[in-house]
């Protein structure tokens, strides 16, 4: 399931890295120095995100595909 959350990468001039943000998981945001390292710490972020909500009891929101449109 959780390959299926849509993730928004973009680049942060301030940070000087690249940030994955995952907007149906509240608070769920990665980044890296590659793109390809931004995804993939998104994926394990995902991870962690589902099972600390299962652990605590909160509800897991269905991933809906593309929220936005370019």
């Amino acid at each position: 399931m959780s390959n299926r959350y849509e993730i928004i990468i973009y680049w942060s001039e301030r940070d000087d890295v690249y940030i994955a943000e995952v907007p149906e998981l509240p608070g769920c945001q990665a980044d890296g120095k590659s793109y390809q390292e931004a995804v993939s710490n998104a994926e394990v972020i995902i991870g962690e995100w589902i099972e600390t909500a299962r652990e605590l009891g909160r509800e897991i929101p269905q991933p809906k595909g593309r929220l936005m449109f370019a």
